[in-house]
């Protein structure tokens, strides 16, 4: 502008308007500087506990000088509380300055307070506890001052009163209570006493809400005591009613540490309604009152000798568990020796007493003597041929009809799909099977070394399975602990944390710890199945009549899938309860769903050995139920979209698997399908009626069909929020009948259930009582938000260690290997039975 009109007006009207601009300057510095100079300030040496009724504007500003002595050996707390008398102080609010030796403090009254959608709230009165800095002389005078501003021409009304806090160290084991609001946060100085290297600070309510956060930090200056502020250093957690931090020594240099307590300006943190939304971006919302009473308390935690006592604990109960069955195999083995040497070694008896005539008694030993230089007849094969009532013609039968095959043949070279003894009756298979009355030999006619084969693959893809998935799990673990850690974001992870161990880096390893059951009888289980394959295999290997004919086929592929599924679930759980959450709840279930499909499959193999599903189809199926796991954590929640379509998929998968059932598999589904079933109804219904072949399959898939119904309709109307335990619910619930069908059925078999295997059904059952009783208790749930979970926390109730939650944990793993104990020695009563006895149900 100062160019254009150079050239426009010439060099005297640049020059006069230049002059004018400066002229203008030095009046604007001028008033500035009168300004300044009229502005009062005001120093005045206040005391504790006095209330200061002043007035403030722009033009004066008053600094209150405050001292007071510090002692190494106390420590006190300063409290400053602020009110704003005038009314629309909001546009224009009181500045405070504390400032101190090595800290300031500065807050506006009113205090704006922000929520979610940056709503906004003002607070006119306003309490802040001073950070006292440390002295390292016995006696110190200390001096801080406050000083009091605003920018606001008129007049604003307020109130300043400074009081020492007595009560601002905590005491171990003395509650304290106190009142908080969000423009009143409170802390508290907790040290260490000798001897204690760990403490457990709890913090109670009475009430639920206002929503609040409890903090601990370390001692130094600012302390962070707002809502805004609270997160960005130690650890904190929400809170309604109660919450629970453990605090360790060693992460505290100067041996103590500050107790934060903060109530939030708004609930939803705590799982409270959102009340209303502001109409406009700059409202300013009334919160209305929003104080809360609470109490605190630090107690001592465990010791080092608590640790210990329960490692010991946990190994010792599992490590029984080794010794009782090594008692038993010794026991047993006895038995069976004894057993053996009265019915081969009858020497101190009486041909009379024998039964037997002594050309007979003679030959037979003659046998026995042939037997143990290397015969592949077994003694015990013969003595029970011989003992036996009813003659199956053992001794009638050539070892070579019986075997068909070398034992000694490679199983390298055999695979199912290039042998397979069905191949030459395969247009009288399902003849056979739709005989009134199946027996086990109808369905056991495949060669056994391609059945198991065909079963040792379960083994082999559940350990790939379970390498592949637990690698990225712990790996996901370890971060989540870091990043618990680091943040001290104790949200992140739903313990029961009044009762929750730390060691090392772990913030609870009690609950990891219990896991190991699972592990160490996993591996036992797999120890007894292994004793038992040799056994078998020895048998086969000898030509025992009794393992080629007679009982139930024994195939261990699955039993060995079982124990490993059964580590591979301790090892997950420990996984998941390193910081268990939301997002990695399936962690813990995915296996469950394994050993549940694995048991129902083992149960159906036991009477259907060739018809079994193959392991690559078992594992699809199970992989699937894991993936709408997945969708449901993640999508289910009062998505009725998704339950209508789980409830159709889980009612059609229930009809084709019990379709599956009564018709042994000789269904196939195809495009006929719906032809087919229309002229079966057609003859068996309309043209003549028949009733069902299978009355007893019938009634089982009948109550199967009416439990899926139930379940569907449940999940239609409840819309549970936990979908992965409903699922697992169901999975077991399927499980239970199936294993209760299958005892009815065998003891309306006129079969008969040996006292082992008694004993284990019995012990099973009730641990698994016990087992469910602490399952419920329900110490944590991630299905709400954390600190409505922290409201189901309770105490340690086991060596001051262990809660209820790592009692389910003893219990349940206990329950499991007796439950598949169950299975393995459920049809040990027809190992002397020929197969073409045993029926098929």
């Amino acid at each position: 502008m100062v160019l254009r009109s150079c050239c426009k007006f010439g060099p005297v009207s640049v020059l006069f308007r230049l002059g004018y601009v400066a002229l203008l300057l030095l009046c604007v510095t001028h008033l500035r500087c009168a300004r300044a100079e009229n502005k009062t300030v005001v120093q005045k040496y206040a005391e504790f506990d006095v209330t200061y009724n002043d007035t403030v504007t722009s033009d004066n500003q008053t600094i209150y000088a405050f001292n007071h002595t510090v002692s190494r050996n106390k420590t006190e707390g300063v409290r400053v509380t602020v009110d704003v008398l005038s009314e629309g102080a909001e546009s224009s609010p009181i500045l405070f300055v504390v400032r101190q030796k090595q800290a300031v403090l500065s807050f506006q009254v009113p205090l704006i307070l922000r929520g979610l959608y940056q709503r906004k709230y003002p607070y006119a009165h306003v309490g802040r506890t001073l950070c006292q800095p440390p002295t390292r002389t016995l006696s110190e005078t200390q001096y801080f001052f406050v000083d009091v501003s605003t920018l606001s021409n008129l007049g604003t009304h307020y109130q300043l009163r400074i009081s020492r806090v007595d009560s601002f160290t905590l005491h171990t084991d003395k509650k304290f209570s106190f009142t908080a609001s969000p423009s009143q946060p409170q802390y508290f100085k907790y040290v260490f006493p000798d001897g204690v290297d760990t403490a457990i600070v709890k913090v109670n309510s009475e009430m639920t809400f206002p929503c609040s956060v409890m903090s601990i930090q370390d001692i130094q200056c600012p302390v962070y005591d707002l809502d805004n502020n609270v997160a960005f250093i130690g650890m904190y957690q929400t809170m309604t009613k109660t919450a629970a931090i453990t605090v360790q020594r060693k992460d505290f240099p100067s041996n103590s540490f500050y107790v934060v307590v903060v109530v939030k300006t708004e609930d939803e943190a705590c799982g409270g309604p959102l009340r209303f939304y502001p109409l406009r971006p700059d409202e300013l919302i009334d919160a209305g009152n929003r104080s809360k009473t609470l109490d605190v308390v630090v107690s001592p935690a465990i010791s080092s000798d608590v640790y210990v006592m329960g490692m010991l604990f946990c190994l010792g109960i599992f490590l029984s568990f080794y010794l009782l069955t090594f008692l038993v195999a010794c026991v047993e083995n006895k038995r069976m020796h004894r057993r053996r040497e009265g019915l081969l070694n009858p020497a101190d008896m009486s041909p009379a007493e024998t039964g037997i005539p002594p050309s007979l008694m003679l030959f037979l030993s003659a046998i026995v003597s042939t037997a143990d230089n290397g015969s592949t007849l077994s003694s015990e094969a013969i003595t029970d041929s011989i003992a036996s009532d009813a003659n199956y013609g053992y001794m009638e039968r050539s070892l070579e009809s019986v075997t068909g095959r070398s034992r000694q043949e490679s199983l390298s070279s055999i695979e199912e799909d290039d042998y397979d003894t069905l191949a030459d009756i395969d247009s009288d298979k399902n003849i056979v099977r739709t005989k009134k009355y199946l027996c086990v030999s109808d369905l056991a006619r495949k060669d056994k070394r391609v059945l198991s084969k065909k079963y040792q693959i379960y083994f082999w893809n559940i350990a790939t399975i379970g390498v592949f998935y637990a690698l990225p799990v712990i790996q996901l673990v370890i971060t989540y602990q870091t990043v618990v850690n680091v943040t001290g974001n104790q949200d992140i992870c739903y313990y029961n944390f009044l009762c929750a161990h730390p060691l090392g880096n772990l913030s609870a390893f009690n609950n990891i710890l219990s896991n190991l059951g699972y592990v160490m009888l996993g591996l036992l289980f797999l120890l007894i199945v292994l004793q038992r394959d040799i056994i078998h295999s020895r048998a086969l290997d000898r030509n025992d009549l009794n393992a080629l004919e007679c009982g139930i086929p024994k195939h261990f592929g699955l039993f060995y899938a079982m124990g490993t599924a059964l580590m591979m679930e301790g090892l997950l759980s420990a996984c998941y309860h390193v910081c268990p959450n939301y997002t990695n709840f399936q962690f813990d279930t995915s296996f469950m769903y394994m050993i549940a499909g694995l048991c129902v499959l083992k149960l159906y193999q036991k009477r259907h050995p060739d018809i079994n599903a193959s392991a690559y189809t078992a594992y699809a199926c199970l992989a699937a139920v894991i993936f709408f796991s997945v969708l449901g954590v993640v999508f289910g929640k009062g998505n009725m979209v998704f339950w209508i379509i789980f409830s159709v998929l889980h009612i059609l998968a229930t009809m084709l698997l019990s379709t599956q059932l009564y018709y042994m598999g000789r269904w196939r589904l195809d495009s006929g399908i719906l032809r087919r079933i229309v002229y079966v109804i057609y003859t068996d219904c309309i043209r003549q009626c028949s009733g069902p072949m299978y009355i007893s399959l019938l009634i089982t898939d009948i109550v199967w069909w009416l439990f899926g119904l139930s379940r569907a309709a449940y999940g239609l109307l409840k819309t549970p929020n936990d979908f992965a335990s409903y699922l697992l619910a169901i999975a077991i619930c399927n499980l239970l009948l199936y294993f209760a069908f299958y005892i009815i059925m065998k003891l309306r078999s006129g079969e008969r259930i040996q006292c082992m295997a008694m004993v284990c059904i019995l012990f099973t059952a009730v641990v698994w009582g016990f087992a469910l009783f602490f399952f419920f208790q329900g110490l944590s749930t991630w299905q709400k938000t954390p600190a409505e979970s922290r409201e189901h926390n309770r105490d340690c109730i086991v060596l001051s260690f262990f809660d209820d939650h790592d009692i389910w944990h003893f219990l349940s793993s206990i329950a499991m290997f007796g439950s598949f104990l169950v299975l393995l020695t459920m049809d040990d009563d027809l190992d002397d039975v020929q197969r073409d006895k045993i029926f098929v149900f």
